[in-house]
């Protein structure tokens, strides 16, 4: 069966240095991933493992503008930015994104054909990947974009580590705990996401619902702003432990 994971987060922002700097300042390990050539976007990364943090920003404006519709993170981020940086969507990571897209399918969806990225990495080396995005939103929330690697899970991690690009974060062992989207209707949305993933419900209450995203959470809480509003954290690191770094409208809470 076909395993689908929580890869990453993107995040629109302005200027990639000042939130390298910031994370630096908090003991946190950032630095700039590459340019998408072919979409006009550059990125920074932060890793916890295999989940990471993409900032992402616009580098060359008309040629994010002219992108096709089909790759809605550009497009999400040339909507809201310089005005709004804040997250707009997840990455999930499956192990056959083609299962993945036929799954889908069958529920009625709007895909994009699977589509082939690509970006050099600090280091100068071509990374690759596989993606593919749904149209459309759920009770205001945008879908997440589906997204294959070359490769697997370990083989990945072993290379990123080798590389230094995954490294343990100065101020000590941190993890991504789970993403908090604040929706209109939490429940109505966890068991939509439930059905298209796979993913196991992990509890519900009056005003949120969480779906557990082998071991992680995502975690759907009641409110208007229909995103993704905040990420949590695990660490021990005394530097972090109990502590909010705000990055534009997004929160990033350390628990």
């Amino acid at each position: 069966m076909t395993t689908i994971q929580w890869d990453h987060t993107v995040h629109n922002v302005n200027h990639l240095e000042d939130v390298i700097s910031r994370f630096k300042e908090n003991g946190l390990s950032a630095f700039k991933g590459g340019s998408h050539k072919q979409w006009g976007t550059h990125n920074a990364l932060s890793y916890f493992g295999l989940t990471y943090l993409e900032f992402l920003g616009i580098e060359d404006r008309k040629l994010a503008e002219n992108t096709d519709g089909s790759v809605c993170f550009v497009k999400d981020a040339v909507a809201m930015l310089p005005a709004k940086e804040a997250i707009s969507r997840v990455a999930l990571r499956s192990d056959d994104i083609e299962e993945t897209a036929a799954s889908l399918k069958t529920r009625g969806l709007k895909l994009s054909p699977i589509m082939d990225g690509k970006r050099l990495n600090s280091l100068g080396e071509l990374i690759e990947w596989r993606m593919l995005t749904i149209a459309g939103e759920f009770h205001g929330l945008a879908y997440p974009f589906v997204i294959q690697w070359k490769g697997n899970d370990q083989e990945r991690l072993d290379k990123l580590t080798a590389s230094g690009l995954i490294q343990s974060h100065p101020a000590g062992d941190v993890t991504i705990e789970a993403a908090v989207f604040t929706v209109p209707n939490p429940g109505a949305v966890a068991a939509h996401w439930q059905e298209l993933f796979r993913f196991m419900p992990a509890g519900v209450a009056d005003s949120s619902a969480k779906l557990d995203i082998k071991g992680k959470s995502f975690i759907f809480k009641q409110g208007k702003e229909n995103r993704l509003t905040q990420l949590t954290f695990r660490t021990e690191a005394r530097v972090l432990k109990g502590t909010t770094i705000t990055i534009g409208e997004a929160d990033y809470v350390f628990k």
